[in-house]
């Protein structure tokens, strides 16, 4: 009787997932991809998702903000074995400029090496094309002379590019893969997330997780409108390991901010700086508290396996119950590292050649966290709650 009280509260067990990347006598639930926000710094997360999807550990919950919900349509919407296909046409699509011809950086091979003050300025340059043309598939400049406009560019080819790319009807079937994204209600200032086991999700409900004030426009969704829900949280990572019912989850958060940084130097490395910071929304924070937080959910209930039967049908005790819970979570965190030439605009540099590094480093650092097969046991229950980092310096 005690033991069915207890596993109430952490609910219904559902079916292990499966992968052969896991070890065999894993009890995962949930394989979770949760995805930062950071513009033209997404292509990191295809590279890692084209990793995943090598070892066939295809998640069965992708979430995402801003350039990370757009990651998450394009995967949720296609069958496994087309995702980095489509991921890789929607960077392909959204990396050319589309009005004049592709500039010289982008006509280098990636295995050519650039002296690091001319790599410095043609990078700038794909930026600087970038806020006066527009992106191909994803944003055109309005009119300087238009009145009434409440932001400097249109993103309706936006929904375009996702409509073609992404087979809502697939994306929308909760129990092959749940979706959530986050947004900011303007009105009320309020965060939420548009989830595909509550309603289904359009093109409209992705592009209003990444319309970033005041370069893109608000978004209506059923007479209200929202922004990026990275104005208020950068990562969903706290939405997925807080869901109920709680469930072990092996989850891969993928940053495309790094909170750990140098001191600046000059103008233009504070401004870099600044975005790392306010954009990084303290993953590792999330985390601690979050370890803190089962750490103490298993606890009492062990404590509550001491409590008397004849005391166990009190309401303090059903409320005890409810938080108690002796679930597993393991976080395989990716943190996208800068470049020595990138500048403070490195979230809007769409250019080719710089996507395909950033595809490279993903691609890269998911391999090796993969390679530590140790990393992707379930954790003991004397350590519920734990993390790993290829990039985490170790004392």
């Amino acid at each position: 009787m005690a033991s069915d009280k207890l596993n109430s509260a952490c609910h219904a067990d559902a079916g292990p997932y499966r992968s052969p990347a896991l070890p065999p006598d894993h009890r995962y639930q949930v394989v979770a991809l949760v995805l930062q926000g950071g513009g033209a710094l997404g292509a990191y997360q295809a590279g890692v998702y084209q990793g995943l999807a090598e070892k066939r550990l295809h998640p069965n919950w992708v979430a995402g903000i801003s350039i990370g919900a757009l990651n998450a349509a394009v995967i949720a919407g296609n069958p496994p074995d087309k995702r980095a296909e489509r991921l890789e046409q929607f960077w392909q699509t959204i990396s050319r400029q589309p009005l004049l011809p592709p500039s010289p950086h982008n006509l280098l091979d990636d295995a050519e090496t650039l002296p690091p003050p001319l790599l410095g300025w043609l990078n700038g340059l794909e930026a600087w094309r970038a806020l006066i043309e527009g992106q191909n598939g994803f944003f055109v400049p309005r009119h300087p002379l238009a009145s009434g406009a409440a932001s400097f560019y249109d993103t309706s080819p936006l929904k375009s590019t996702l409509e073609r790319l992404v087979d809502f009807d697939r994306l929308n079937d909760s129990g092959e893969m749940r979706v959530s994204v986050g947004a900011v209600n303007v009105k009320s200032g309020n965060f939420v997330y548009f989830d595909n086991t509550r309603r289904r999700l359009r093109a409209e409900h992705f592009m209003a997780s990444g319309a970033l004030p005041p370069g893109f426009p608000a978004v209506e969704i059923d007479g209200e409108h929202y922004w990026d829900g990275g104005m208020v949280s950068n990562t969903p990572l706290q939405q997925v390991l807080t869901a109920r019912p709680r469930k072990h989850a092996l989850v891969f958060q993928v940053d495309l901010w790094n909170a750990g940084g140098a001191l600046p130097e000059d103008l233009s490395r504070v401004a870099l700086r600044q975005k790392d910071i306010q954009f990084s929304s303290r993953t590792r924070m999330i985390t601690d508290y979050m370890r803190e937080t089962q750490q103490f959910r298993l606890l009492l209930r062990e404590a509550l396996a001491l409590v008397p039967e004849a005391a166990r049908d009190s309401p303090a005790y059903r409320r005890a119950a409810e938080q108690a819970c002796d679930r597993l979570f393991n976080v395989v965190h990716l943190i996208y590292q800068d470049k020595p030439c990138e500048g403070h605009y490195k979230d809007y540099q769409f250019g080719a050649r710089t996507m395909r590094e950033h595809w490279a480093a993903g691609l890269a650092d998911i391999r090796d966290s993969l390679s530590h097969p140790e990393w992707l046991r379930m954790p003991s229950p004397d350590h519920p709650f734990v993390t790993h980092d290829v990039h985490r310096r170790q004392p």
